[in-house]
């Protein structure tokens, strides 16, 4: 797909898949095109060219038919804030034809807690729980979750965790953005990394972290502009060669985590 803004391209010929029964993880510094790809997928943004297809259809012209079959948790989500969460999830609920169990739903995430509290009220990770209830709430085949565990402490956490393992593992399609990168190692089948609106590495979180093939070493020497050295450590990547600095480690097996991963296809500047 390619979606551009004012002239200015945002996602640039993007490519990717995500299965039924696993979790995608979409990793990207800021500004890389992560949001702007999840609102394209749900048909909240259109793209300028290029074919778009969740579940089949078309996330804009099928809108209609696609609300009862995906859901989406957006960070900041404009939850009405007047609404008590209890109430807010068990209207939201009735809206399908056959939602989860409300009550356990809200006692597996800790929202019993607060129910009777105005969402004006919740903390932010109070709100975080909520609008991932509100995004699971009608057995969505695919579902979307922007950054789901931002700002929530290690117990709850490990619950959301455990939550999308399970819709995993009862067929659902999980795509979620996040920029934990030991989240993503975690919890994903697949990571897809995008950056400048472009997928520069994609795999299995062990396929891209995987040691190298053979320890016969090699040595790349002259200047290498940050596009070179993104196209040499995909190069690397695909079959399972490793690169290093001069300076600094990698693990003795020659295996390095995904952070590792991240940093040397995007780079190590702030953003």
């Amino acid at each position: 797909m390619n979606v551009s803004f004012s002239g200015a391209p945002i996602l640039d010929d993007l490519t990717w898949r995500a299965e039924r029964g696993q979790i995608t993880a979409l990793l990207g510094p800021n500004g890389a095109g992560k949001t702007t790809t999840m609102l394209t997928c749900e048909g909240l943004v259109r793209p300028d060219s290029g074919l778009v297809q969740v579940l089949g259809l078309d996330p804009r012209a099928d809108s209609r038919a696609l609300r009862g079959r995906i859901g989406v948790m957006i960070q900041d989500g404009g939850l009405p804030v007047m609404a008590r969460a209890g109430e807010l999830l068990a209207h939201i609920a009735r809206l399908y034809a056959h939602p989860r169990d409300v009550v356990a739903l809200a006692r597996q995430l800790g929202i019993d807690a607060f129910a009777r509290t105005s969402v004006r009220r919740l903390s932010g990770g109070q709100r975080q729980r909520l609008a991932l209830a509100l995004a699971v709430v009608g057995r969505p085949e695919l579902v979307f979750l922007d950054e789901p565990t931002a700002g929530l402490d290690p117990q709850a956490r490990q619950v959301v965790w455990d939550l999308v393992r399970a819709l995993r593992d009862h067929g659902t399609a999980v795509v979620l953005s996040t920029h934990l990168m030991d989240e993503a190692e975690l919890l994903a089948d697949q990571v897809v990394i995008i950056d400048h609106g472009q997928v520069i590495a994609r795999g299995a979180p062990r396929e891209l972290t995987a040691p190298p093939a053979t320890n016969q070493p090699m040595m790349v020497h002259g200047p290498l502009s940050k596009a070179d050295l993104q196209a040499l450590t995909l190069f690397a990547r695909e079959r399972g060669l490793r690169l290093s600095a001069p300076t600094g480690g990698a693990p003795s097996d020659g295996r390095r985590t995904l952070e590792d991963v991240f940093l040397d296809l995007t780079g190590r500047g702030l953003r």
